[in-house]
């Protein structure tokens, strides 16, 4: 986890100088060393997300929207069926291959990568990660399933079958979502900046802003890849978006907030999940503890 006191480092300094004039008048106060609004954009997905119990960290927060051309559409998801989800794992990355599911999960001590029947059932292979490793998003290409980790600066090339690690790709700074075009790579990192990486190497090849009406979208967090777009989660929002990666431009916001009412107890059981259905323009949202997958249609 990002250090609080790490970050506002160089603020503090210059607000012990403001301290010890005001130490003159006063009793003296208290630094809370709350993050500003730029330092939280880039916590991890993983962060405690708000005080309240059983509502996620999603009220009030949505996606911004800037007065430039081009403005995204707004639009709604439609349930076509509900499947079920184990309520233990908290999801990071989802990817539907064929008739299988994978899912990768994260906190430390307790991150695994699965692949499971997309049907139903137990996971027909389950592997765990390092206890020092907090799993993040997948992608799964050809012949390769890749695997991040939030702030260990790695990426794990795995057998898409067996699942085990056949080597690593070290990366510079943090991971969040990741998905596979056909081509390349696309991988977040927390901000509002998309990486192009080659899908055999794991080396970045171009960065792309996302923007939506002009104004920067940070917390981008599980990706998809579908159709031309990619489909994002933005972390502390019930909102998915379609983003334009050959201009980084949000093209659609999608309202999933009615999904999995009432939320689970956790604070941190919020919206993360997005796999899009071969053969289908329909995808599966689910969050982090929810005991429900959703079959939507994205509409609008």
């Amino acid at each position: 986890m990002r250090s609080v006191l790490g970050t506002l480092g160089p603020l503090a300094v210059s607000l012990s100088l403001v301290g010890a004039v005001a130490a003159c008048t006063s009793t003296g106060s208290d630094f809370a060393g709350s993050p500003t609004p730029a330092e939280a954009s880039l916590a991890s997905s993983s962060m405690p997300t708000g005080s309240g119990s059983g509502s996620g960290a999603t009220a009030g927060d949505h996606v911004p929207v800037g007065p430039s051309e081009p403005r995204p559409t707004r639009g709604s998801v439609e349930v076509v069926r509900t499947l079920a989800h184990d309520p233990t794992l908290f999801t990071q990355g989802l990817q539907v291959v064929g008739d299988e599911i994978y899912e990768s999960t994260g906190q430390l001590g307790r991150s695994e990568v699965q692949r499971r029947p997309l049907a139903g059932g137990p996971p027909t292979v389950s592997v765990k990660m390092a206890d020092n490793e907090f799993g993040e998003g997948l992608a799964v290409t050809p012949d390769t399933l890749w695997t991040l980790t939030w702030t260990n600066g790695i990426a794990h090339n795995r057998d898409p079958q067996t699942l085990e690690v056949r080597s690593e790709a070290p990366y510079v700074g943090e991971g969040w979502g990741l998905c596979y075009d056909g081509s390349r790579l696309i991988m977040s990192n927390g901000s509002d900046e998309l990486t192009f990486r080659d899908p055999v190497t794991f080396e970045p090849t171009g960065t792309v802003s996302v923007t939506s009406g002009g104004a920067s979208v940070a917390r981008i967090n599980e990706l998809e890849c579908a159709d031309g777009s990619v489909l994002a989660n933005v972390w502390m929002t019930d909102e998915v978006i379609r983003i334009d990666p050959a201009t980084g431009a949000v093209t659609a916001i999608y309202d999933a907030s009615a999904l999995e009412r009432p939320r689970p107890a956790s604070r941190e059981a919020v919206l993360n999940g997005i796999a899009a259905l071969p053969g289908s323009e329909n995808v599966l949202l689910t969050g982090k503890l929810w005991p429900t997958m959703y079959e939507v249609r994205l509409i609008g």
